[in-house]
């Protein structure tokens, strides 16, 4: 098992509402994300952030889910990063609120790749969700990176070659919406 930090504490600025809660499938979209990571591990951690109260209360009640405040969101995804990996125990995975569609089996071909930072690829792109051995826990709250990206290629990391386009599918505004919905 793993630890498994969720990112959802941004302003969803692009799509002008909190897309965390639009529905997917019957269910707020960040319930599909922690449902499929909650195939490979009991201690889920949500990060919010601007949308802190709504999340809290959605979320309220999941006994493997830990909802984590990162008073610092305004500064970005990384120091939400760095709030989620003060609580992790063990080696994790990172993954944003916003990824709806990545499948059980990902996060497990991913878990039995070989490499300190694994990465998952499909159709050429790098996607989510990310991960790192417990040893990275202490480089990541030091450092001075400022995103996700920066500080991956600044380490060696293996690709994990998968065949699932939900890794490199995010919700950033409505138009993303509307074609995970199939409407576009």
């Amino acid at each position: 098992m793993v630890d498994v930090i969720v990112l959802a504490g941004g302003y969803s600025s692009r799509a002008d509402t909190n897309k965390m809660t639009l529905e997917y499938q019957g269910k707020p979209l960040i319930m599909n994300v922690i449902e499929t990571a909650h195939s490979v591990s009991d201690n889920i951690i949500v990060v919010t952030g601007h949308y802190h109260k709504e999340l809290s209360s959605l979320l309220k009640g999941i006994p493997y889910v830990k909802v984590v405040y990162n008073d610092d969101y305004s500064s970005g995804m990384f120091s939400s990063i760095k709030a989620g990996v003060l609580n992790v125990e063990q080696d994790f995975l990172i993954v944003p609120g916003d990824y709806p569609t990545i499948s059980a089996d990902t996060y497990k071909k991913i878990l039995l790749a070989k490499g300190n930072i694994r990465v998952p690829s499909c159709c050429h792109r790098l996607g989510h969700p990310i991960f790192f051995k417990q040893v990275y826990r202490k480089l990541i709250l030091e450092t001075d990176f400022t995103n996700l990206k920066d500080f991956r290629n600044s380490q060696e990391y293996a690709i994990v070659d998968v065949e699932d386009i939900g890794v490199i599918t995010d919700i950033d505004n409505q138009d993303d919406y509307k074609k995970l919905l199939g409407k576009d």
